[in-house]
C-alpha cells in the first residue's frame, strides 16, 4: 500500500507561491521546461524509485487546495484575490511531467505552460527524498537526529547576546525540499519554535506555517530571474526587468532580492539606487559569503544608504556554527537572517541527497544561472552559456 508523501498542496516553499503569482500576472503564456538532477552519488540508484515516484505523482495530480488553505493564502496581504481564485480551480496535470529510467539515473522532466509546471519542483524533490530515506533504518536515524537537534538547541540557548552587535540573531527553516521525512520536519520545527522562539522566526513550508501559526518565509528563487532571459527584453537587461516586475507586483512586500543568477558583481551593476531603496535586502545562495556580504555593504555605502536599514539573508548550505560566524562578522553593520535547510531537517547521520529540479528552457530557449559557486550551473547549451558569460563579463 502506498503511503502518500504529499500531505497538502500548501506544503511547498512560500517563494513558489510568490513567484507563481508574479508570473501569472506578468507572463501567463510562458512555456517552461524543468529537469531533475542528483549532484552526488546515492547509496543505491535512484532509478529504483521510478515506480514509486510515478505513483506519488499520480496522487499529487489528484489533489486540490482545501477551502481553509485558500483562506489562509488570502490572509497573506501580498496574495492577490485573483491568484487565490486561480488556485481554487488548479490541479497539477499528469501529462506535463514524465519519469524515466536512464541506466541507473532517475530522469524527471516537467514541460508545459509555466504556471502549470513550475509548482512541481518542491513536491518532486521531497517525494524523491522521502522515498529514498524510507529504505534506511528509520528508528536509528531519528534517534541520531534527536541527539543532534538537542545539541543545536543547546548551542542556541548558549549563544546569548553578543556584545557590540547592533542587530539580533534570527534564523528560519528552509529544509522542506531535502527533509528526511514529514514527521521529522514537523518535530524539528515544533521543537525550535517552542524552545528558541527568540531566534527561530519561521519556515519556508507554508503548510507548517499555517499549522503552527508561525511566519512563512521566502521571496524569490533563481527560476523567476532566469525566466526573464527568455521574456523578450534585451539579455543585458533581464535582471532589471525581473526586479521591476517584482516591485510592481508586491509594492514593498517580499523585498529580499536574490543576487547570484549571473554573479554578484553583475547583479550589483543592475541594483542601482532605485532598486536598493525599494528592496529590503539581498539573499546569498552561492560563493564566498564573507566576500559577498562585504560587496553588498560597499555597494550600500557607495549609494549612501544606511546599511542598518537593510538585511543580508544567507541560505547556502548553512549550519548553525557557520551562521553564528557570519552573524558575528556582519551584525554590527547590517541586519542579518539565516535560512538553514538540510542541516535542520536531514541531519540524522545519513548522507543527504544533493538533488535539484531546475528551469532549463523557457519559451523555447535556454536559460541559465552563472553561479558564484563552481558546479551549480545547470545548462546544456554551451553556446548560450558562452553568450551569457560574455554579456555579463562572467569568468568561465
Amino acid at each position: 500500500m502506498m503511503i502518500p508523501v504529499v500531505r497538502s498542496l500548501l506544503e511547498t516553499d512560500l517563494y513558489k507561491f510568490s513567484m507563481w503569482q508574479a508570473l501569472l500576472h506578468s507572463h501567463p503564456g510562458a512555456h517552461a521546461e524543468y529537469e531533475f538532477l542528483c549532484r552526488n552519488t546515492p547509496v543505491f540508484p535512484l532509478a529504483e524509485l521510478a515506480d514509486e515516484v510515478n505513483a506519488q505523482l499520480d496522487h499529487l495530480c489528484a489533489m486540490s487546495f482545501a477551502d481553509d488553505e485558500l483562506d489562509y493564502l488570502r490572509s497573506l496581504r501580498y496574495m492577490k484575490p485573483d491568484f487565490v481564485d486561480f488556485l481554487a480551480v488548479f490541479r497539477f496535470q499528469r501529462k506535463f511531467i514524465q519519469v524515466e529510467v536512464v541506466g541507473e539515473t532517475l530522469a524527471i522532466r516537467a514541460v508545459g505552460p509555466q504556471v502549470h509546471v513550475m509548482g512541481f519542483e518542491i513536491f518532486v524533490l521531497y517525494i524523491v527524498n522521502e522515498l529514498y530515506f524510507r529504505r534506511f533504518d528509520q528508528p536509528g536515524a531519528l534517534a541520531e537526529g534527536r541527539e543532534r537537534l538537542l545539541d543545536k538547541i543547546a548551542s542556541l540557548k548558549a549563544f546569548g547576546l553578543q556584545p557590540g552587535l547592533r542587530h539580533p540573531f534570527e534564523f528560519s527553516d528552509f529544509g522542506l525540499r531535502r527533509r528526511f521525512s514529514a514527521e521529522w520536519h514537523d518535530e524539528v520545527v515544533l521543537r525550535l519554535a517552542a524552545e528558541v522562539p527568540q531566534y527561530f522566526k519561521g519556515t519556508s513550508n507554508v503548510y507548517l506555517a499555517k499549522r503552527l501559526g508561525t511566519v512563512p518565509i521566502g521571496t524569490m528563487a533563481h527560476e523567476y530571474m532566469q525566466s526573464f532571459q527568455a521574456f523578450g527584453v534585451r539579455l543585458r537587461d533581464f535582471q532589471k526587468a525581473a526586479l521591476e516586475d517584482w516591485v510592481q507586483e508586491y509594492r514593498g512586500d517580499l523585498g529580499v532580492a536574490l543576487t547570484d543568477v549571473v554573479g554578484m558583481d553583475a547583479f550589483l551593476d543592475d541594483f542601482d539606487l532605485y532598486f536598493a531603496k525599494l528592496f529590503d535586502g539581498l539573499r546569498h545562495d552561492s560563493g564566498d559569503p564573507l566576500l559577498w556580504g562585504e560587496k553588498a555593504l560597499a555597494h550600500y555605502a557607495a549609494l549612501r544608504i544606511d546599511a542598518n536599514t537593510k538585511r543580508l539573508v544567507f541560505s547556502d548550505g548553512l549550519d548553525l556554527p557557520t551562521a553564528f560566524s557570519l552573524y558575528r562578522h556582519f551584525a554590527g553593520r547590517i541586519m542579518t537572517g539565516f535560512g538553514i535547510g538540510t542541516n535542520l531537517t536531514n541531519d540524522v547521520g545519513l548522507t543527504p541527497l544533493n538533488i535539484v529540479m531546475k528551469l532549463v528552457r523557457c519559451n523555447g530557449q535556454s536559460v541559465a544561472k552563472l553561479s558564484d559557486s563552481p558546479g551549480k550551473t545547470m545548462c546544456k547549451d554551451e553556446t548560450f552559456l558562452a553568450y551569457l558569460r560574455q554579456v555579463f563579463h562572467h569568468p568561465a
